[in-house]
């Protein structure tokens, strides 16, 4: 089973950033990507998150079986939108295109169309920055990054162990999956869909097992170095920024403000092509 949001060392520019400033980035970009619903912006937006999703060379493997599950959400939370609210696109953009009839109440428009559309390059705007973010960033120094914008470390220490322990539930998952296919039990796809939820299910208990067994070896650890003593702490693994940070920085922030002073122009977050 291939480690998933795992972080792996490379020599690129991306991964040579402070942890500061790609948290900085991260959270201007899913702010502008939450309230803008100009498609330009978000098509702008989508492009330069392949590009840099390129650049941080970040595999498949990584983000393979998370982007999956993404893609089944959206799908679900497209049809969602559409069956409990099929004319709010008519609703935003002032107009009702009739493309063709289906059943009562349900016309597919041309306004939905374009409003689903937009939510759909939402989700691709902030997707591959998530991924890049999480398999490009030392937990040890996201944890520093975290406190040094004035989070408590307390708060960036334990989400750094979440993700730093994300490889080791993926081994243990892997390696009670194999004992029990040694007693054997079908979870290949050969098994059906139903046979293998429930078969994958008697994994859970074992794992959580397993889990509590490192919480409680990783809290023993913590307190026997006095962990939580001092209301400050000092970061090894944290970076000092530089040039490329601070531009990097500047770039976000102008592209934050240039992005939603269009969005806002006329007063509306939506960009109306049906004018």
């Amino acid at each position: 089973m291939s480690k998933i949001l795992s972080y792996e060392e490379k020599d690129t520019w991306i991964h040579r950033l402070s942890g500061v400033t790609k948290l900085i980035f991260f959270l201007l970009w899913c702010l502008v990507s939450m309230l803008t619903y100009d498609t330009r912006i978000l098509l702008f937006m989508v492009v330069f998150s392949l590009v840099v999703f390129k650049i941080s060379k970040t595999e498949w493997k990584q983000v393979g079986a998370v982007f999956k599950m993404v893609m089944l959400f959206l799908t679900l939370n497209v049809i969602a939108i559409f069956i409990f609210s099929p004319n709010q696109g008519s609703e935003i953009y002032g107009s009702r295109t009739v493309l063709f009839h289906l059943v009562g109440p349900y016309d597919v428009t041309t306004e939905q169309l374009f409003y689903e559309l937009n939510v759909i390059i939402k989700y691709f705007t902030v997707i591959p920055a998530i991924f890049m973010f999480l398999v490009t960033t030392n937990p040890s120094e996201f944890a520093a990054s975290m406190n040094k914008i004035g989070i408590s470390y307390n708060v960036g220490y334990a989400i750094a162990i979440a993700l730093r322990y994300i490889p080791d539930v993926q081994d243990e998952f892997t390696k009670i999956k194999h004992a029990q296919e040694a007693r054997g039990i079908e979870m290949s796809g050969k098994a059906s869909l139903l046979s293998r939820i429930k078969n994958t299910s008697s994994i859970i208990f074992p794992l959580i097992f397993s889990s509590m067994d490192r919480i409680d070896t990783v809290s023993n650890a913590m307190e026997l170095r006095g962990y939580g003593k001092h209301k400050k702490r000092t970061w090894y693994m944290e970076k000092k920024l530089k040039r490329n940070d601070y531009l990097t920085i500047a770039f976000t922030v102008i592209f934050a403000i240039v992005a939603l002073t269009i969005t806002f122009a006329d007063g509306d977050r939506f960009y109306n092509p049906f004018l």
